[in-house]
């Protein structure tokens, strides 16, 4: 099953709106960070139901934006998620982005840098569009050091790049964007239950759930075009 043919499947079954809920746990953090100025452009690659583009309309003044996804339905959800004329949803590649030479301002993705089947190609890609000082934020569960995710790739059809830490800031300064910061985000609002209650479904133990959810979190890496 291909890229686009398993999230078609997820935004068919609602399962767009329930990546929402759980990546908000820690991606408002991380959208928080963005030195966003009024009427800048946002590109969000992987926008899945677009809550993150929306969300910065909430919190932000950005100007016209654009959700990017590679699955016609979840673009599809997305558009039906808003009326706001300032957003706008399409489908496309990752690796031959739709835009001229540094017209993005900033770029913003959470969980799908991963799926990218030639990750230093879409660097490069973004590296291309992103405008002088503008800035990648890529928030990811799914790395090396998180060992508690890495279950996830049995439990999907397509490939997932798994790398760690060092390896995203390495990637990134290849493509030509430098390292402004690179940290994880614990997610402080899963609940864990008490000790006595494992094992609970997908999870052996309280500690394993530890590690996963307040240990690592989220990985946030954000680069800077020169």
């Amino acid at each position: 099953m291909s890229v686009r043919q398993e999230f078609d499947q997820w935004a068919n079954t609602g399962r767009d709106r329930g990546m929402e809920e759980r990546h908000w746990h820690t991606a408002k953090y991380a959208l928080s960070r963005m030195p966003i100025e009024d009427g800048e452009t946002i590109l969000d690659l992987g926008t899945g139901s677009g809550y993150a583009l929306r969300a910065l309309r909430e919190t932000q003044d950005i100007g016209m934006s654009v959700g990017l996804d590679g699955s016609p339905k979840m673009v599809q959800n997305a558009r039906e998620y808003t009326t706001d004329s300032l957003l706008s949803f399409i489908k496309g590649d990752f690796h031959q982005l739709p835009f001229a030479d540094g017209t993005i301002d900033h770029i913003w993705s959470m969980e799908a840098f991963y799926y990218s089947q030639d990750p230093l190609q879409v660097l490069a890609e973004i590296r291309r569009v992103l405008r002088s000082g503008g800035t990648f934020f890529c928030a990811v569960n799914f790395f090396d050091e998180s060992q508690h995710t890495h279950r996830w790739q049995d439990r999907i059809s397509v490939d997932m790049q798994l790398w760690d830490q060092t390896q995203y800031r390495e990637k990134f300064r290849k493509a030509g964007l430098y390292i402004a910061e690179q940290d994880t985000i614990p997610d402080e609002e899963t609940e864990i239950p008490p000790a006595d209650d494992f094992p609970i479904e997908n999870w052996e133990t309280r500690e394993a759930m530890i590690d996963r959810y307040r240990t690592w979190g989220t990985l946030l890496t954000v680069g800077v075009a020169p």
